[in-house]
């Protein structure tokens, strides 16, 4: 159990608003990791989902590649690629460059869901011909191929009686850090099993998390890669000057994981403003279900926010908490920033 503060981090999903293009969501994506560069925030990851017109993280690879050259020390990862919808050999190839020209500040985060509807996952999986259905049962032999591919000495590929070599880039130095993600056990058994870092998607899930992580722990054998057992916890977060605001912040997001979770069509993100005039008709049913999650959530001032986060940080017994920032916007805002996102980060740091 930890018995101090922990390190900090940032999930991203780059989302979009009701006021913001796509361009806007990337440009205050770029500053929101700025923030966190200089705020002294260990590692910075971008989401895969795909379809969604409130989240614009549909290929992480170009984002790091863009947010690693916008900031200095921070790492930059994943959080992560999902690994069915693409060739392992195009990950490691991607991850590969990105280690190259960023050393020592790469992960690589690889997750086993589609992160998107089947009409989407269908077009990914089938429209270059290369990755079929089996891809989700055959995952763990996927994640074997990238490790594989991406070390500096390659890999022998047989075909046609022949064995050829194989390497994701040709004079590698140094391999990104990859991770197994998951919002059940079976990650968490596959990462043990195979002596890789592991994370749970406590921020999404809320449930399960303390199983999967003993799991992870009680089960892990040691690799060459890594001696013990290495995670960290990932949580929603909206910190304000004071509760209230905090609060009225957090809103849009709950109302978006609201309509996630009864089917509800999806939007851009809503402002402040327009989210209470919703909120004003909401059903008790659906309060009640927004009020459990934002349980789950840290949402409140900085002093009791980083008491919270402390907390849990314990609670898991982990040294390192990954902050999803999930503030929303009132109507005025820039539309290539995102001011109370960066603010929940400052505070957070303070």
């Amino acid at each position: 159990m930890t018995d101090h503060r922990p390190a900090l981090s940032v999930l991203d999903l780059v989302p979009v608003r009701s006021d913001q293009t796509t361009g806007d969501a990337l440009r205050a994506s770029t500053a929101l990791a700025r923030t966190a560069d200089r705020l002294g925030y260990r590692r910075y990851w971008v989401a895969e989902h795909h379809n969604m017109a409130a989240v614009a993280a549909t290929n992480p690879p170009v984002l790091i590649g863009m947010l690693a050259a916008a900031t200095e020390r921070i790492r930059v990862g994943s959080g992560g690629v999902m690994l069915p919808n693409h060739a392992p050999l195009v990950v490691a190839e991607q991850f590969a460059l990105l280690e190259a020209a960023f050393p020592g500040r790469i992960d690589l985060g690889i997750g086993r869901a589609p992160g998107t509807d089947p009409v989407t996952s269908w077009a990914l999986r089938h429209g270059a011909g290369g990755v079929t259905d089996e891809a989700v049962t055959r995952f763990p032999e996927y994640v074997d191929n990238v490790l594989a591919m991406m070390d500096a000495a390659g890999v022998g590929i047989a075909v046609q009686g022949l064995t050829h070599e194989l390497r994701a880039t040709p004079a590698a130095t140094s391999a990104p850090t990859i991770w197994l993600l998951g919002s059940s056990d079976y990650s968490a058994r596959l990462a043990a099993e195979k002596g890789m870092p592991y994370v749970f998607a406590h921020h999404f899930s809320g449930q399960g998390t303390a199983e999967a992580l003993e799991l992870y722990r009680s089960t892990f054998r040691p690799s060459p890669e890594l001696e013990r057992p290495q995670t960290f916890l990932t949580v929603n977060a909206v910190v304000a000057d004071d509760a209230e605001e905090a609060r009225r912040l957090a809103l849009p997001q709950l109302q978006m994981m609201l309509a996630l979770r009864t089917g509800q069509p999806l939007g851009r993100g809503r402002l402040v403003e327009e989210a209470e005039k919703v909120q004003a008709e909401m059903p008790p049913a659906h309060q009640q279900l927004m009020d459990a999650m934002a349980e789950r959530w840290v949402i409140g001032g900085p002093e009791e926010s980083r008491g919270r986060l402390s907390e849990l940080a314990a609670t898991y017994g982990v040294d390192e908490v990954m902050v999803a920032p999930v503030a929303a916007a009132y109507v005025g805002t820039e539309p290539g920033a995102s001011p109370a996102r960066e603010r929940t980060l400052e505070l957070l740091a303070d």
